[in-house]
């Protein structure tokens, strides 16, 4: 039986799908088998960042009633198992949000760890999410708008019975910070379980379709998500040495090569 995590936050944009792909991707690294879904049936990003967007099945066609869960699941980075939700606006309105909790059995029954990456706002497509999950992580930045947002998904959470097992600080030491861990902790009346700081490789990884703990493991990003992995399986974390300055170094002519060959 898989433990359920759903991780959500409040609005877009604050490394929620991000957060899931690399979460998924360090337990897969330390031998967990780890299941990701993309669950925001509106908005897919997760399949997209992982360079399957051209699969031909995904969570859209599992949901109108087209296919069955075990055609949309997809081998990842690290042995990670991915599905995908579709890209179309076709398929998207085709999904039925009601089916996901039948499709999710067969995952349940197949995983150690399932990652849901819940839809923003509050939406029935992101209740359900909610309702299935063990534990909810809260995604959120440190300001008082994410916070704001972030509340209000810690109480639809509690209103479906579920439990927020903790938060996830992300873009924390970036400018303009407004909060700091204590507070954010006293707002949402939860523990910040990782500060994952601002870090340009989580960008430079995307464009890559690599998670940062593949792309650049080094990173304080990646030692980030790592430690949440360990945390979240209390097992001990020994943080890696950071890079020295101007080692792995060549983003520019990796870009360039990508692109002109």
């Amino acid at each position: 039986m898989a433990k359920v995590y759903t991780i959500a936050s409040g609005k877009g944009g604050t490394g929620k799908t991000t957060t899931t792909i690399n979460l998924g991707t360090s337990l897969a690294q330390m031998g967990h088998r780890t299941t990701v879904l993309d669950a925001d049936l509106g908005m897919a990003n997760l399949g997209l960042l992982l360079g399957l967007e051209e699969e031909p099945v995904t969570l859209h066609e599992v949901l109108s009633g087209d296919q069955r869960i075990k055609n949309a699941v997809y081998e990842g980075p690290e042995g990670l198992q991915v599905v995908p939700a579709g890209l179309t606006l076709e398929g998207f309105q085709k999904a039925d949000p009601e089916k996901l909790q039948d499709a999710l059995s067969y995952i349940i029954d197949n995983t150690e760890y399932l990652l849901i990456d819940a839809p923003a706002g509050l939406s029935k497509d992101s209740v359900i999410p909610l309702a299935v999950a063990d534990e909810v992580l809260l995604v959120v930045n440190p300001e008082l708008s994410s916070m704001a947002d972030g509340l209000k998904t810690r109480v639809m959470t509690d209103k479906v019975g579920s439990d927020v097992g903790g938060i996830v600080l992300t873009r924390a030491g970036s400018a303009g910070d407004d909060l700091d861990v204590s507070r954010v902790e006293d707002l949402l009346e939860a523990e910040v379980l990782v500060s994952v700081p601002e870090d340009a490789e989580v960008r430079r990884s995307a464009s890559y379709k690599k998670p940062v703990v593949l792309h650049s493991p080094n990173s304080p990003a990646s030692q980030a998500y790592k430690k949440l992995a360990h945390k979240l399986t209390d097992e001990e974390f020994v943080e890696e040495a950071p890079a020295q300055e101007g080692e792995d170094d060549g983003f520019v002519n990796k870009m360039a090569k990508a692109i002109f060959g």
